[in-house]
């Protein structure tokens, strides 16, 4: 993917700048013209998603997501993106979140993320068995330790936090 040039890569800082500020507003007014441009680069998408979620917008940013995957198949974040905000979405939930990013453990087999939020998915769901199991792939492919903390801070593991302590 090509680098973004100094004017565009100015408006992405900018952005980001409005959102650490908490004003996704002004932040979304500086990314503007360069989500209205034909091909979006990446990095754009990926600022303009973050904004739609800090503005609560699931659909738009379901559909954000989907533009990231078409557009940069090889980032993770797209597919974790869009499941994200479909269990947030209100034609979303929980099974539509873990059907859409299940696909993304064949593509990205090694990313900790993935496993890690199907594992709370599958929590979510109730099905602790295959929670686990992801969880376990999470802790196998990154730090155990940094995997271990979030997961005994992640509301969405509650379940399995008493079996963390032994891990």
């Amino acid at each position: 993917m090509s680098e973004i040039p100094y004017p565009e890569r100015h408006r992405i800082t900018a952005a980001l700048g409005w959102m650490e500020l908490g004003r996704p507003d002004e932040a979304e007014q500086e990314l503007e013209p360069l989500v209205k441009q034909a091909d979006p680069h990446p990095d754009v998408l990926e600022v303009q998603w973050a904004i739609l979620a800090a503005q609560q917008r699931w659909q738009e940013a379901v559909d954000v997501a989907d533009r990231l995957i078409r557009c940069a198949p090889s980032r993770p974040s797209g597919w974790l993106h869009r499941a994200y905000a479909l269990r947030r979405a209100e034609v979303g939930g929980l099974e539509r979140a873990w059907e859409a990013l299940l696909p993304a453990a064949a593509h990205f087999p090694r990313d900790v993320l993935v496993a890690y939020n199907l594992s709370c998915y599958a929590c979510r769901m109730g099905r602790l068995d295959e929670a686990r199991m992801w969880l376990r792939r999470a802790f196998d492919m990154g730090d155990p330790e940094t995997v271990k903390r979030m997961a005994l801070q992640d509301p969405d593991l509650q379940e399995l936090h008493g079996e963390l302590q032994d891990w």
